[in-house]
């Protein structure tokens, strides 16, 4: 690591959000780029920095900063140089000229301790000078515990973010609970937060760190998807977090309860926001199942209802079986219906023959799907407009960095959403935060339609939602299982239905759209993946090379989705001259390459632009999962442009490239609610709890038109014989039963 010491000449480019800073500093009388998070670093700053140089590819050489340290300037010409650089409003460079040379070098002290004395100067007043004080204060203020916090490992846009959100209450707070700022603020986990605490000198068995301990196991949990921990397992895992007795964690369990952080029932840890979510849901889902029998305007006898549904599939030349009319009655009957169906089952001829049946009689209706993608195929299918459930519910746009923890929609129980039927597709992937959002903006009254494939992968998020609702028993339901003749010739669609029963399938590559080709060598697979995307499967399913999709049950691994992006990209979207480029991290962004958000960015900003490059709508919000293709790449304002479905596009600062990905190659969880024109799936073994049937079943279902598995026949059989889950601990069924008075029970075993 080196070390430099210069003053800042002029700021090139800031993002106000993070601090990433690109500037020119003086360094020994000689100018040089330095790039790194410097927020509230501003020109005329006299400073020393550690990090080391780096070639850009188009910049050439700089100064990767990894952290600094502001430091005063030391004599009046650097004093005058700061002044005059606009550091300080109201000083420009004819009045800091005039300052210093009434001061010299005892000019800073004079600010700091005699600011009174500014008043001797023409063209400062009393109120001026405290203002200049003021402003030298604060500023003397971040520097010092930008300072302070290095000392202790904490970079320096982490310890901007601290002292923005505490002030100078930041000293006392980490003398005494360093473990709040693992609540507090975005981006402090609790590991972070329990190295600060061991070098402020916290002790092991401190309450304020087995309380956060306990809370991070939870929140930890969150990620594998569960909604609780039982009590033995929170405690064996906090214990292994926190390296201390369970006799020292239990007792921390009450007074996390006390606090109202925490929900016990039953032998049952909860996080208290996930033990209401999923009693709440509870509760309006509840409100919801009614029946719309009596004062509904629409026919109830359930005769009379199924030959006019007759008769309307037959105007618009469907043939609906038996199945498909009881679900389109009973959702006209019912305030809340529950549809589940595997491919080719016909799930959307009959949402298209609810839609056309309430059109017919004037009601209002909203399409929704929890991805753009997802999204876009419904309204392909339906002819109707659908949108994310984001978007119905009208994210708001004015949130901050930290707010988007916590999101808040324009549409909610004091502002619900205007219809008569509400349908929401690809239920599987909504998890128990985004579905009580959606409930609280659903008003009673109002015929809520829930569809997907119960047999899919479960949500990112926590949660199993759409399969509690069914296991409750509790709302009217129908199972489509039947695959129709159409389908019937797909062996895409055949073979998923036989997986999902756990029946082998025929591997002969006798079939015209499923195909598995014996390859035991890695670096085989990788050249064969390659001919399949350039040459082979284009013609063969009529697509772009683009629209191809490798699905991986890995991220990492030689045949992870971290090791294909790189291979891919080197092939599909190799270097070209003109093609610009940008490094970030261990990625290389290339203009054309296919990229996708990985996680939740409320605020970020959206356009559609028309083909004459006129904006024809905004908007905000990009999302886990969506997938887009980088456009342009601008270096001179550190930033690229994605597109994303509909025409969406973005600008990304570079600031914030660690929320896009490469995904020639994704993850079979990050490809739900997709549909591509074919999917190749490479397969050669893996741990048995990802390497399951029902991930096996998500990904074939991905495709429309072709599915070629590049490995291992026996590891596909073993897939198929697999038919363990990562199930999840939830209790949405539990809480439906208890208010609809079902039964009891809780907790089941995972």
């Amino acid at each position: 690591m080196e070390t430099i010491s210069g003053y800042v000449d002029h700021v090139i480019y800031q993002n106000t959000e993070n601090g990433y800073t690109v500037m020119s500093l003086i360094c020994e009388g000689e100018e040089l780029t330095c790039v790194g998070s410097c927020k509230g670093l501003g020109q005329g700053e006299n400073l020393t920095a550690w990090g080391e140089y780096v070639e850009h590819p188009v910049y050439g050489r700089q100064f990767k900063m990894s952290s600094f340290q502001i430091t005063a300037p030391r004599d009046a010409a650097g004093m005058e140089r700061y002044l005059a650089s606009g550091a300080v409003k109201g000083i420009g460079a004819a009045l800091a000229a005039r300052i210093v040379k009434c001061f010299g070098d005892d000019t800073f002290r004079i600010i700091e301790e005699e600011p009174e004395r500014l008043a001797e100067i023409k063209g400062i007043s009393e109120a001026k000078a405290r203002e200049i004080a003021a402003q030298m204060e604060e500023k003397k203020e971040l520097r010092d515990a930008v300072v302070y916090l290095q000392q202790y490992g904490v970079s320096n846009a982490l310890a901007v973010k601290i002292y923005d959100a505490y002030g100078s209450q930041m000293y006392g707070i980490l003398r005494e609970n360093p473990y709040r700022l693992a609540e507090d603020i975005h981006g402090v986990g609790f590991r972070m937060a329990d190295e600060l605490a061991a070098k402020l000198g916290i002790h092991t068995d401190a309450d304020s760190r087995l309380r956060s301990g306990i809370l991070y196991t939870l929140q930890a949990a969150l990620g594998e998807g569960h909604c609780y921990l039982p009590l033995d397992t929170l405690l064996e895992r906090a214990q292994t977090l926190l390296q201390v007795d369970q006799e020292f964690i239990r007792p921390q369990l009450d007074n996390l309860v006390m606090d109202k952080k925490l929900v016990i029932r039953r032998d049952c840890a909860f996080l208290a926001s996930f033990f209401y979510a999923e009693l709440n849901c509870a509760r309006m889902l509840q409100d919801l199942n009614v029946s719309m029998a009596e004062g509904d305007p629409l026919p109830s006898q359930e005769t009379a209802l199924r030959k006019q549904l007759a008769r309307l599939a037959e105007s618009l030349k469907m043939e609906p079986d038996e199945l498909q009319l009881d679900a389109a009655v009973q959702c006209i009957q019912n305030g809340l219906f529950l549809l589940s169906g595997g491919p080719g089952t016909g799930k959307t001829t009959t949402i298209n023959l609810m839609i056309r049946y309430f059109d017919g009689v004037g009601l209002d209706i909203l399409l929704a799907a929890p991805t753009g993608r997802a999204a876009k195929r419904m309204t392909e299918a339906t002819g109707y407009e659908a949108r994310t459930i984001h978007r119905m519910l009208e994210l708001n746009s004015a949130l901050s960095d930290d707010a988007s923890r916590k999101v808040r929609f324009e549409r909610n129980e004091e502002n619900p959403l205007e219809a008569d039927v509400i349908i929401i597709d690809e239920m599987s992937m909504v998890d128990i935060q985004l579905f009580q959002s959606l409930l609280k903006a659903v008003a009673p009254g109002t015929r809520l339609i829930l569809a997907g494939d119960v047999d899919q992968l479960p949500s990112v998020g926590p949660g199993q939602v759409l399969r509690d609702l069914i296991a409750s028993g509790a709302f009217p339901t129908v199972t489509l299982k039947k695959i129709f003749r159409q389908a019937e010739q797909s062996d895409i669609i055949v073979n998923a239905h036989r997986i999902n029963r756990g029946e082998q399938i025929a591997l002969d590559n006798k079939s015209r759209d499923f195909f598995l080709l014996e390859r035991n060598d890695v670096n085989v697979i990788y050249k064969h993946m390659i001919q399949l995307i350039r040459e082979k499967l284009p013609g063969y399913v009529k697509a772009d090379p683009y629209d191809i999709q490798v699905l991986t049950p890995m991220r990492k691994g030689p045949l992870g989705c971290e090791t294909l992006n790189g291979i891919l990209q080197k092939y599909l979207n190799p270097p070209e001259p003109g093609k610009k480029e940008h490094i970030s991290g261990d990625t290389i962004f290339r203009e054309g390459d296919k990229v996708m958000q990985v996680r939740n960015h409320y605020q970020l900003e959206w356009e559609i632009v028309s083909r004459y490059g006129i904006p024809v709508d905004r908007g905000t919000g990009v999302f886990n999962g969506d997938m887009g293709r980088i456009l342009e790449i601008n270096e001179p304002l550190s930033s690229l442009v994605v597109e994303y479905d509909e025409r969406r596009r973005v600008v990304y600062p570079f600031s914030i490239l660690e929320e896009l990905e490469l995904c020639y190659a994704v993850t079979v969880h990050k490809s739900q609610g997709s549909e591509y024109p074919a999917v190749i799936l490479p397969l050669l073994g893996g741990p048995r709890l990802l390497f399951n049937r029902n991930l096996l079943y998500t990904a074939i279902t991905r495709a429309k038109s072709c599915v070629t598995i590049l490995g291992s026949s026996e590891t596909v059989r073993g897939m198929i014989d697999n038919a363990g889950e990562n199930r999840r601990y939830t209790a949405l069924t539990e809480r439906i039963r208890e208010i609809s008075g079902i039964g009891e029970g809780f907790g089941k075993e995972p």
